[in-house]
């Protein structure tokens, strides 16, 4: 170890270089980077619906309708002039309307008045559209042209478009309000003015450096190109802190200036390492989800706290050693409070903390359980074009989503007799196919394939099934569930649907099985971690506890609201925030247990608690206020809310950490040195 600190100290000008090149071939490959928006490429290849999706992309020239346009004010003549327009637009590869389920030359009062008003009311049409999702951006602005700000343009693509063209702004915006903050809360905690840019240049160069690399990568998700780098910054700044907080001590030992760096790597090293170990691992966890965005989104960022250890271990020191003259010249007084008094209002409020927590944590854990999610990744606020328009439309016509039905082709009378079925099932408003369209006494075989190309391939017939639910929640899903039921009483298993509800409903059977995964596998690893560390059974079951009741109230607070959240967030939170914020339990205990070795226990509690007040309070702040500047910035509720768990569910962790944890170790004192290996306490033969 002290030849590594050597090795670094003595080449710090070449490290400097290496990472400079590093940063400058990033810079270029982040160009290449490519990002995936829809977050249905995400389920797994086994998801029913992904089965769907892939036979329908082999099997027909158009995907299912994915998005609506409305029109208002029109007469049927001239709505037909405005489908005729829209299919004339580059990336418009299909226009459904009134005319392609009824004779619009025969009298309307004639006819189905359900069929009609699915497509035409009061002077409204609406259109079902199909965008090639490579086309997707500019046919919506031609869309938008074509009708003008008093009509509506919605649906899933053009909220993707939406997404894709807000995201990048967001994540700026993001960093726009976290750096100064973080160089306010720096400055606040430092001595220097200059260490709070040596902080934000260690993790700052990781966080290129990481983002440099996916442009090697396939893609990577929206959620993680938004997310990876704030969550990067906030959750490593730590090691920076660390790092130069023991160069400063050594300085005051030490006469020449690299020896001290050199023990100041050495001892950062382990407490560093740790810290950095136990975020890797809870991350990793994400790795475990079948849902692939866990998986890119958890490699992401343990690739990100590996590269930010390596930059704090290696680059900062040189860095360091290359401006010190100017940290000496920058020097101000300490501007946060010491908080030397902050134990005397710990240790009165330890009891009732402990009460209050027993009280809270069975309720807690059962209210996150029952925590209802939103599944799909297509709303968009109010604010947004695409947004507004889906009220609009929502408004004249209801609600609609679409469910693409895949059956066996070749018995147009036995889709017939499935269709007058499936017409039967509650919710289900109208359904587009041949046998509805065209009729079951028309063989297709006698018909130009312009006409059939739509509804057959060479082995399946396809229907589009309309349902005036929502796209996802108890009543959507048990539409698909009887959709799906008396589909596979005519056809058995070689049944496929796929579109937003049937999506969502995958989504919510995956996302069933990624919970108990991800979180097993996050306590499991951390707790492997944390027996190592301490060298301890009683130690890991309390840190875990301290920050697993702040994850539970964290995500009950949702269920107690009555508000639904984001599955991504869900999932994600749990692992991110045992895995950022056990640092935290981690640094408090190891002051005790380095001061219970001299000191009686309520001393050892007084002086582990003075020692960790401040980087505990610094740390959860900043990771807090990143999740916070997540929520604030970004039009997504899958970030927006992810951005409010992190946030709240830092706060909950340093209240956790610092009200409930100081009176466990005090109380479970006796426990914990039976069941820890070499504890060495102080032997207390007075009253402590």
């Amino acid at each position: 170890m002290n030849r590594f600190a050597h090795a670094i100290v003595h080449h710090k000008k070449i490290i400097l270089i290496i990472f400079a090149c590093l940063v400058a071939a990033s810079l270029v490959t982040q160009n290449f980077i490519t990002v995936n928006y829809n977050i249905v490429d995400y389920l797994p290849d086994s998801a029913p619906s992904t089965k769907a999706i892939s036979l329908m992309e082999t099997e027909f020239d158009n995907a299912i309708p994915n998005a609506s346009v409305m029109v208002q004010n029109v007469s049927l003549t001239e709505a037909m002039q405005y489908k005729e327009a829209l299919q004339e637009i580059p990336g418009v590869t299909e226009v459904l309307w009134l005319d392609d389920v009824i004779d619009i030359k025969e009298p309307l009062e004639m006819q189905s008045q359900s069929e009609i008003e699915n497509y035409y009311q009061d002077g409204n049409a609406l259109f079902t559209v199909t965008l090639d999702s490579n086309q997707a951006e500019a046919a919506c602005t031609d869309i938008l042209a074509l009708i003008g700000e008093d009509n509506a343009l919605a649906g899933s693509s053009p909220a993707l478009v939406t997404l894709q063209n807000m995201a990048g702004s967001e994540s700026t915006k993001a960093m726009l309000i976290l750096i100064p903050i973080i160089i306010v809360i720096l400055i606040l905690a430092t001595t220097s003015w200059l260490e709070p840019i040596l902080f934000l240049a260690a993790i700052g160069i990781s966080v290129i450096i990481n983002m440099g690399i996916n442009g090697f990568l396939p893609q990577i998700s929206f959620v993680t190109k938004t997310v990876t780098p704030i969550l990067q910054l906030a959750c490593s700044l730590d090691y920076a802190i660390f790092l130069l907080h023991s160069f400063t001590e050594n300085r005051k030992t030490e006469t020449n200036i690299e020896a001290a760096m050199e023990k100041a790597v050495v001892d950062s090293l382990p407490t560093v390492g740790a810290s950095a170990a136990t975020t890797l691992f809870g991350f990793l966890a994400l790795v475990f989800m079948d849902f692939g965005i866990g998986s890119d989104l958890g490699l992401n960022l343990a690739k990100g706290i590996v590269l930010s250890f390596i930059s704090v271990i290696v680059f900062l020191p040189a860095l360091t050693l290359s401006l010190y003259r100017w940290i000496d010249k920058t020097q101000h007084r300490v501007l946060l409070p010491d908080f030397k008094n902050a134990y005397q209002v710990i240790l009165k409020i330890a009891v009732p903390a402990i009460v209050i927590v027993a009280l809270v944590a069975v309720p807690a854990f059962l209210g996150q359980r029952h925590t209802e999610f939103l599944y799909g990744s297509d709303s968009q606020g109010a604010s947004t074009r695409v947004g507004h328009d889906a009220e609009v439309i929502k408004d004249a016509f209801g609600k609609s989503t679409i469910i693409a039905l895949l059956v066996p082709s070749g018995d147009v009378a036995k889709e017939a007799e499935m269709c007058d079925d499936l017409e039967s099932v509650d919710h289900v408003t109208s359904i587009t196919g041949y046998a509805t369209a065209v009729g079951a006494n028309i063989p297709s075989g006698i018909l130009s394939e312009d006409i059939t190309k739509n509804f057959y391939s060479e082995n399946y017939a396809r229907y589009i099934i309309y349902t005036d639910t929502p796209s996802e929640g108890d009543v959507a899903f048990a539409t698909v569930e009887d959709i799906e039921n008396v589909a596979q009483s005519y056809y058995g298993d070689a049944v496929y649907m796929t579109g937003q509800s049937a999506n969502a409903y995958d989504m919510r059977n995956v996302v069933t099985r990624d919970t108990q995964v991800v979180n097993f596998i996050a306590i499991f690893a951390i707790f492997c971690v944390l027996l190592v560390t301490f060298r301890s059974i009683t130690l890991p079951p309390i840190l875990l506890l301290t920050i697993e009741v702040g994850i539970w109230v964290n995500l009950a607070i949702p269920y107690f609201s009555g508000i639904e959240i984001s599955f991504v967030g869900y999932l994600i939170i749990s692992a991110v925030q045992l895995g950022a914020t056990v640092d935290y339990a981690i640094l408090m205990t190891n002051n005790y247990m380095n001061s219970r070795k001299r000191l009686p226990k309520k001393a050892a509690i007084r002086e582990g608690i003075t020692a960790s007040f401040k980087p505990i309070l610094i740390s959860g702040s900043i990771l807090s206020m990143a999740g916070f500047a997540l929520y604030l910035t970004s039009s997504s509720p899958i970030i927006y809310e992810l951005g409010l768990l992190v946030g709240r569910g830092a706060l909950l962790s340093v209240l956790m950490v610092l009200g409930f944890l100081p009176g466990m170790l005090y109380l479970l004192d006796g426990a914990i040195r039976r069941t820890t290996m070499k504890p060495d306490f102080f032997s207390e033969n007075i009253s402590s």
